[in-house]
């Protein structure tokens, strides 16, 4: 846990789930410069501004977003929409003005809850909803935590858009590695006239005028997802699946070299088995399984809300809706009950957004162990350098390669 000082106070914050020797804070100085912009705002609410809102690439030190009136910022009235808040930092320092948050993150929805309690804020001070849910019907203040997925970003804009009118205050940020000119042309294109900060501490402010030629009016927003595509030959039992992706799954337009080398190489089995796909992305690997096993029970898990609705529309798509399955938004195989499982297949992430390292691979593993009966099986691929064969041999007792090549490894460990 660490302690965020903002313009209103100080707070504890802490990502979600709590590691007890992970260093890594709940928040950022793009989070950090986002809030002391919006105290400035609220300090100075009439201030003039001299700035041109009109061009996408104009840079300015300037702490007032121009509003649809042209002057700066108006502070925080009204209608505050929350996106793609990381941890819940903004969203619990921003609580005093019942902001919507609207994330594609289970993990996200959990650390805010956790974030407010610890805080001593009430649970109702910040309404969640998913990147899933009804947009709200009007937003006066929208700000905006620029994702690294810029499909997503777009899928959201779009989303949003008829909730924007002019005058409806628009702040973005991110680390200035994370806003570049296509993002830019983005909130150009969907919102309005765009303009940027000077960088402070490696990030920067995105200011939009949203005009009436673009944002607002009710009209439903025109993105192109979600996208499908049909697997190619060399894929086993996957061949020929359609696969359809919401924005933001990784490798959304095609396969990955990883997850084909994995579909090669899915173990061959019969009978009725409840299946589990761990981190299940668009599905394309449960959806294999249960083509390969009729008789199989498929759960699809993963805690992002985009994935969990590709793996549906994917299964259904091949499948159909009279088999068993189960479609889990949550904390990976924790969500599955103990014991239950004879096989779960993974691809471990080994990046959470800006941050790399084996935490996550390590809590699918250790999770799945629990979901596990004894004899059951995980399979998982993932990148030799990784040394995941260490981990499992760790943790069930026994590690098999069963497939490899240059890059990749698949293994299996068996609970005992």
């Amino acid at each position: 846990m660490n302690r965020l000082t903002t313009p209103w106070g100080d707070l504890d914050l802490a990502r979600f789930p709590e590691q007890p020797r992970d260093t890594l804070r709940a928040w950022d100085a793009a989070d950090e410069y986002l809030l002391r912009h919006l105290a400035d705002a609220e300090d100075a609410p009439g201030a003039d501004t001299d700035t041109d809102p009109g061009s996408a690439t104009r840079t300015d030190t300037g702490a007032g977003a121009p509003g649809g009136d042209g002057r700066a910022g108006a502070g925080l009235s009204g209608r505050v929409v929350v996106l793609g808040d990381r941890w819940g930092a903004l969203a619990t320092a921003l609580a005093p003005h019942r902001p919507v948050q609207i994330t594609d993150s289970y993990l996200t929805q959990r650390a805010t809850r956790a974030n407010l309690r610890r805080n001593g804020i009430d649970a109702d001070a910040v309404r969640l909803r998913t990147v899933r849910d009804t947009p709200p019907e009007r937003i006066d203040v929208l700000l905006v935590r620029v994702p690294k997925s810029l499909s997503l970003l777009e899928d959201q804009l779009h989303r949003l858009a008829p909730a924007v009118r002019p005058g409806t205050v628009v702040v973005g940020t991110g680390r200035v590695t994370e806003i570049h000119t296509s993002t830019l042309k983005l909130f150009e294109r969907i919102l309005g006239p765009t303009r940027t900060s000077l960088a402070v501490k490696k990030a920067r402010l995105i200011f939009c005028a949203p005009d009436t030629d673009r944002a607002g009016g009710g009209r439903a927003g025109t993105g192109p997802w979600p996208v499908s595509y049909t697997v190619p030959e060399g894929a086993g039992t996957a061949t020929g699946l359609t696969v359809v992706n919401h924005a933001g799954i990784f490798c959304a337009e095609r396969l990955d070299i990883g997850t084909r080398f994995f579909l090669r190489h899915l173990p061959e089995r019969r009978g009725r088995e409840h299946v589990v796909d761990l981190g299940c992305g668009n599905g394309v690997v449960g959806t294999a399984a249960a083509r390969a096993n009729p008789e199989a029970r498929l759960t699809f898990v993963d805690e992002s809300f985009s994935a969990v609705a590709s793996a549906r529309a994917t299964f259904t798509e091949n499948v159909g809706t009279d088999r068993p399955v189960e479609f889990v938004v949550g904390d990976g195989p924790a969500d599955v009950a103990a014991g239950s499982a004879d096989l779960v297949l993974n691809n471990p992430p080994f990046h959470t957004h800006q941050t790399t390292g084996d935490a996550t691979a390590w809590r699918m593993f250790t999770g799945s162990r629990e979901a596990l009966r004894r004899g059951g099986e995980l399979w998982v691929v993932g990148n030799r350098h990784l040394g995941y064969h260490t981990k499992l041999r760790r943790l069930f007792g026994n590690c098999d390669v069963m497939a490899s090549d240059p890059k990749f490894v698949v293994l299996r460990s068996v609970r005992r």
